[in-house]
């Protein structure tokens, strides 16, 4: 129960275009006021939020009066650049009526990639946090590159929760909760309230990867959010937005419609950040002995189990590593670059024996990918 929490908590809150979005019934700024007023509550409590937002490129279309989004990433980056100011100005005005300052927070997958940033960005939040201020978080549509674009916000909430080690991520919908199938066309259809095991994770994912289940690819990217942010300890709630009471409900310690569980043996925040922050530049194929001492004895990756190398990439750059079916065991940065890296590999008289063979991948720096991580579990 809410009153019988001891310390103050810390939420991500997540809410997507489509519950900001200006229609008939209401406006973007009525959608907006409304959040943050169960915002503002969870604040004056004594816990700590932060806001997960998109809406920038809805504002833009509607400022310029286009019909239908850009469909180009220019457009798109442009439409942006004029909706976030009028985005953070809804939010600005909105706190203001509970004397809550809000601070923007624009992030590109680059500045999560780079360790160094992904601190600063996790401490500045955190100074944010300490100030009783409102991060409002989004990604910074104007400047970044296609190929370096979250893709959506849902997977930078999930990132976001991990980095300031959150107790709870909250993922605003259109929908009371997940189900086995698509309600609106399947009878048979069954509410799913928890997910308690990676498996369990793993399988709706599966099931999920085409988008036909439930009709839509946007379920997709929730069901990735709630992987990465319960692999690193968070707790995930798929939450209706539609109902006004549902988030003051989970701020006050309630529950969502589905609640992922975290992981019992949860990612540190390095791991996290290895596991799902960076973009591998590259792949390293490993033979079927250095498989088993990474899975099974927690090995560093040595020269000599690696077979084959592909893509470009500078030393301590992040790379996929994979088995010799080309499925994906770990990732990780690896201490030599590619160019070096190919060479010697070509050379197994130089790879040297296991017991002296260079270190590629410290075991450190490298982290088991998802589905292989976790198989002592299963």
């Amino acid at each position: 129960m809410a009153g019988s929490r001891t310390r103050m908590s810390l939420r991500v809150v997540k809410v997507g275009t489509s519950l900001l979005r200006n229609t008939k019934g209401r406006s973007t700024a009525d959608a907006i006021a409304a959040l943050c007023l169960n915002l503002a509550s969870c604040l004056q409590r004594g816990d700590h939020v932060v806001l997960v937002t998109s809406g920038a490129v809805g504002l833009g279309c509607q400022r310029l009066g286009l019909k239908t989004r850009p469909s180009t990433v220019t457009g798109l980056q442009a439409a942006a650049a004029i909706g976030q100011g009028q985005l953070m100005a809804l939010y600005e005005k909105a706190m203001a009526l509970y004397d809550i300052p809000v601070a923007q927070v624009l992030l590109t997958r680059s500045d999560l990639a780079d360790r160094r940033s992904y601190q600063n960005a996790s401490t500045t939040l955190h100074q944010l946090i300490e100030w009783n201020v409102l991060p409002v978080v989004n990604e910074n549509d104007t400047v970044s590159a296609a190929e370096l674009r979250f893709g959506d916000n849902d997977t930078l909430s999930a990132l976001v929760a991990a980095a300031i080690d959150a107790d709870d991520l909250i993922l605003l919908t259109d929908i009371d909760r997940l189900y086995s199938a698509d309600p609106r066309s399947d009878a048979s259809a069954r509410p799913i309230f928890d997910v308690r095991h990676p498996a369990e994770l793993q399988a709706l994912e599966e099931g999920a990867g085409d988008g036909g289940r439930w009709g839509t690819g946007g379920m997709m990217t929730k069901l990735t959010a709630a992987r990465i942010a319960t692999a690193s300890g968070v707790t995930v709630h798929l939450a209706d937005g539609r109902d006004q009471g549902m988030l003051e409900r989970v701020l006050s310690g309630g529950r969502g419609g589905t609640v992922f569980h975290p992981h019992p043996q949860p990612l540190g925040q390095r791991k996290s950040w290895l596991a799902h922050a960076l973009h591998p530049q590259g792949s390293l194929r490993i033979d079927m002995g250095a498989c088993r001492a990474l899975r099974h004895q927690g090995a560093s990756l040595l020269l000599v189990g690696i077979t084959d190398v592909s893509g470009e990439f500078k030393a301590n750059q992040p790379v996929l590593i994979l088995d010799h079916d080309g499925h994906e065991v770990a990732r990780g940065l690896s201490s030599i670059g590619s160019e070096r890296l190919r060479d010697l590999v070509s050379k197994p008289a130089q790879t040297g024996k296991e017991g002296n063979s260079p270190v590629v991948v410290h075991r450190d720096l490298l982290v088991l990918s998802t589905p292989t991580i976790r198989q002592q579990d299963l």
